[in-house]
């Protein structure tokens, strides 16, 4: 078994007869057929082989295979967006009057999914909190059919226990669904721990340089056929062109998240030093509430760190306007640091007491760390608070 650069680098798809050594851009729309007999056994999936790009292209196949290998999944999809594959998963594997649980903590478009778009459809979610398990027995009702986290979550970076994750879901029959965009397959392998569906929001670190959406859904053969089914009829498709810019990506996401964990862990010790800062938290920190839980799980802390500045919204504000080099937008998992104010962005429409179940105060800021040299970064964030004193 080779190691996790050398596959996501080698594995590739089938070479043309033109004998390219990196993959082409597929840029069609549908695929021809030698004759009528191949196309019926092709559309009654007795064989396999492109028809139509909307079900498969030769680009998102390649993307596909290569983070199914890096996640240690047997089957995926690549889906059009990051909540595209939040969606796809959630309403392929379950129907009118099933039940999710959920953690409290999860992206602010996820929750919204959960609370005002399922439920028009009879599908129903209760959050847990993690700081006690011991109560999400009480939270299992008889229809609830999927546990669905999201670790570290976005922004908070609470930690969810993996193995405790897998072991819950078997003793209750769930699906368990984890969505793993902050860590990457590069960190952290939820399939390892027992995740039926793995997702992602290729738009972050998979891609890492803020170009192009994409989504992904990866996990257990029988379940990603009927993944497959909702999502070649509803359309959610990923263009071949993203998913060739994707494919490529994988060959540098290792590289790239080794320098985003090392620049971050150094500028989360620098914020920690800092008396301006009220709290940091960051994943690898000893300080961080599950320290010991993300060394077990993940091989490294991950680019994100969040912090609140002491002064409330008015600080952070300056601070943020403050920023000369890092940018101020609501991606993140860029080459480039990026600033984020998640309750006036990201997590706007949630309301106050949600946003307080989750740990994001009015003061919080998120940073994704990119890969410029971690002294400049840490000269931009000292002159920011400087001039927002």
């Amino acid at each position: 078994m080779s190691h996790f650069e050398t596959d996501a680098i080698r594995i590739s798809a089938s070479k043309s007869n033109h004998k390219e050594h990196s993959a082409p851009l597929y840029l069609s729309s549908s695929f021809t057929f030698d004759s009528a007999e191949e196309a019926r056994q092709m559309f009654a999936e007795e064989i396999e082989g492109n028809i139509y790009s909307r079900y498969a292209n030769p680009n998102s196949s390649d993307l596909i295979q290569k983070v199914c290998a890096a996640e240690g999944t047997e089957d995926g999809i690549a889906t059009a967006s990051g909540m595209a594959a939040m969606f796809g998963s959630i309403a392929s594997l379950l129907q009118h009057g099933d039940h999710i649980l959920a953690s409290r903590s999860l992206f602010g478009s996820t929750h919204q999914l959960l609370t005002k778009v399922f439920p028009k459809w009879g599908i129903t979610s209760t959050y847990g909190d993690i700081s006690d398990f011991t109560n999400w027995e009480k939270l299992v009702k008889p229809n609830t059919k999927m546990l669905f986290i999201e670790t570290p979550s976005n922004p908070g970076l609470e930690i969810i226990d993996l193995e405790w994750a897998g072991k819950f879901a078997a003793a209750h029959n769930l699906i368990l669904v984890v969505d793993n965009c902050f860590a990457t397959p590069y960190l952290q392998q939820p399939a390892k721990w027992g995740a039926h569906i793995v997702t992602h929001s290729a738009t972050k670190y998979i891609d890492g340089q803020g170009r192009v959406l994409g989504g992904l859904i990866l996990g257990k053969k029988d379940l990603i056929k009927e993944v497959q089914f909702f999502t070649r009829h509803t359309g959610p498709s990923i263009s071949p062109f993203n998913a060739w810019i994707l494919a490529k990506s994988m060959e540098t996401l290792a590289v790239r998240m080794d320098r985003h964990c090392s620049n971050a862990l150094k500028v989360a010790e620098y914020f920690e030093a800092n008396k301006e800062i009220d709290f940091v938290k960051y994943p690898f920190l000893p300080s961080h509430p599950q320290y010991d839980l993300a060394k077990k799980q993940m091989s490294q802390g991950g680019g994100i760190i969040t912090l609140t500045l002491k002064g409330g919204i008015q600080r952070a504000q300056r601070f943020i306007d403050g920023l000369q080099m890092i940018s101020v937008t609501a991606n993140l998992g860029d080459s480039r640091s990026i600033i984020t104010h998640p309750a006036s962005t990201t997590h706007s429409k949630l309301s106050e007491e949600e946003r307080a179940n989750v740990g994001i105060t009015d003061g919080l800021v998120r940073l994704s760390v990119g890969l410029e040299h971690y002294e400049d970064i840490i000269q931009d964030v000292e002159r920011a608070l400087n001039f927002s004193k």
